[in-house]
């Protein structure tokens, strides 16, 4: 476990409780206050991208967030210990939405993902990332990875909501979860060599695609990180050499057979967008285009010609960040990732101030959702990744992810207010 979980070596690391309670006070502004301004901001560019449509959501993203804030203060003045022995219903409960969505749930834009709720569609896979690192947290807590053997539990958690949520389709929520699962194993002990022998997998399939002849010296250098990290050495490197020449012999049926038609485009056109500038290119082109519009400053607050105009379809969900970069320009783009980083960062300093293993992983996996969809969202809008349809936190419009978005953030107020109680009392 890491250093953070000895409670008299974190009161070395950040001096006196005097000290650290004082810093708190200042920092516990970061978790109420940046979502809660990224939301504000969000409303107005909302309002933007829908000044010609018949309709608004801004309004409804205000509610959600209200909403989202009574139910985080609700859980932030509760121990998360309490919530530890629903985990089993709730897990349960959300692998039955997620079979629920297969059966009778609703489709848009070729994607059956949502359920139809009293006149309102919500979407389980939201619930379920949420769900999914608490029941991992739970799992992880104790459970040291030692050998390949202990990554049989923490697997098994996972792979269920993973698959279902896979094949609705929603291939960017289901690399959430990917991300999600190595930064708490991670957390939890695993060495960081196994970490990047999980990600060799999907490399190895990218080479296979891309460019053939790198496996000769890739699979190789995987083989001996496999040889050098994981028990029966010569067992592990020969699994390790099968494994990967069958990943590469396979990656074309898959690519034909595993993919959706419109995944497939979305990652051929991420290497060159403009073979199809009017079809599977014209969002990552015109968002490009969108974001270079605004220049340093902007063209101010509900004044893009571009964002009027709706260039880019569907631009209030996974897109705003392109309405952000024509309107406030360059310099309110780093204003909003600088406040990203600010909570990433006090969020690290929850999960190793946290008093149990299991609210630290709890934060830490809170902390790799949100790193994972911020960077993901804009590298795809700037033109730097496939488009995923993942969206920017507590700025996209989402109902069920903006609820989600809080609910997260409530539980590691908690964490945090707990922990400052107990540095307080030592």
């Amino acid at each position: 476990m890491p250093l953070s979980f000895d409670l008299r070596r974190r009161s070395k690391y950040w001096g006196r409780p005097g000290r650290l309670r004082n810093t708190l006070k200042k920092t516990e502004f970061i978790l109420w206050g940046i979502p809660s301004l990224l939301v504000i901001l969000a409303s107005f560019l909302i309002a933007s991208t829908q000044r010609n449509a018949s309709y608004a959501d801004w309004h409804q993203h205000l509610i959600i967030a209200c909403i989202g804030l009574l139910i985080a203060t609700g859980f932030a003045n509760i121990s998360l210990e309490r919530i530890r022995p629903f985990l089993i219903p709730l897990y349960f409960f959300s692998i039955f939405s997620l079979l629920a969505v297969r059966i009778i749930g609703t489709s848009a834009l070729g994607a059956q993902r949502w359920l139809n709720i009293f006149g309102f569609n919500v979407q389980p896979s939201e619930f379920a990332k949420l769900i999914v690192i608490l029941t991992l947290a739970a799992v992880l807590d104790g459970h040291q990875i030692r050998h390949p053997k202990n990554l049989l539990k923490p697997f098994s958690v996972i792979i269920i909501p993973w698959l279902l949520v896979f094949f609705q389709p929603d291939l960017g929520t289901s690399l959430v979860f990917g991300a999600v699962l190595l930064i708490m194993l991670y957390w939890s002990g695993m060495r960081l060599e196994w970490i990047l022998l999980s990600f060799s997998a999907t490399l190895t399939a990218l080479l296979a695609g891309l460019f053939p002849g790198a496996l000769l010296i890739w699979i190789p250098l995987v083989v001996l990180l496999a040889y050098r990290s994981l028990p029966k050495r010569k067992l592990a490197a020969a699994i390790s050499m099968i494994a990967h020449c069958a990943i590469a012999w396979f990656t074309p049926w898959l690519w034909l057979n595993g993919l959706q038609d419109y995944q497939r485009d979305r990652l051929v056109l991420f290497l060159d967008p403009a073979k199809d500038p009017l079809g599977g290119g014209y969002h990552l082109l015109q968002s490009t285009v969108g974001i270079g519009s605004g220049g340093l400053w902007g063209t101010g607050l509900l004044q893009g010609q571009l964002t009027k105009l709706r260039f880019i379809p569907e631009q209030h969900t996974d897109f705003i960040f392109s309405a952000l970069g024509e309107e406030v320009g360059f310099f309110g783009t780093m204003f909003v990732v600088v406040g990203f980083f600010c909570l990433m960062v006090r969020l690290l300093a929850v999960a190793r101030e946290a008093r149990t293993d299991f609210e630290s992983l709890v934060v830490v996996g809170v902390l790799a959702m949100l790193v994972f969809q911020v960077m993901v969202n804009i590298f795809m809008t700037i033109g730097l990744g496939p488009v995923t349809g993942i969206p920017l936190p507590f700025m996209s419009y989402g109902r069920s992810a903006l609820l989600v978005n809080f609910i997260a953030i409530g539980f590691c107020l908690s964490v945090a207010r707990r922990g400052y109680s107990a540095s307080r009392n030592w």
